[in-house]
């Protein structure tokens, strides 16, 4: 699984109506563990946010993972009321009334939350499997 970093200035355009959540982890302290190797590794995250439940949202395009027929898949690693929240387009696209609707790959979501954590977990160095 390759990460590719998107850049507030991009953010708007990389981010599609098709983005879900794949879950929440609660783990006391993680998503800030989590936010300070991203920003050691990224810099500023993606957005900006102001709000007490969410205050970083890090978005990446996806490369090594089919996500067909959607022609790019999207990573979002944000917290969210102090858990660490892991969002994607993983089994989604968006139909040409640019409306979400599941794919065939929709089923195999759990399995890719799963590869998420474990890359994650290496990548950034922070305990995400049990």
């Amino acid at each position: 699984m390759q990460l590719e970093f998107v850049p507030v200035e991009e953010f708007y355009f990389a981010l599609t109506l098709a983005v879900r959540t794949l879950e929440d982890i609660t783990t006391p302290g993680l998503s800030e563990q989590v936010r300070s190797r991203l920003a050691e590794i990224c810099g500023q995250a993606s957005t900006v946010a102001a709000a007490n439940q969410n205050t970083y949202n890090y978005v990446f395009r996806v490369s090594d993972v089919d996500n067909s027929p959607a022609p790019q898949l999207i990573l979002s690693i944000a917290d969210w009321q102090n858990s660490l929240r892991l969002s994607s387009d993983y089994g989604w696209t968006l139909d040409e009334q640019r409306k979400p609707i599941r794919t065939d790959k929709f089923s195999l979501r759990s399995e890719f939350a799963e590869q998420v954590r474990s890359h994650l977990q290496t990548w950034l160095g922070v305990p995400l499997l049990d």
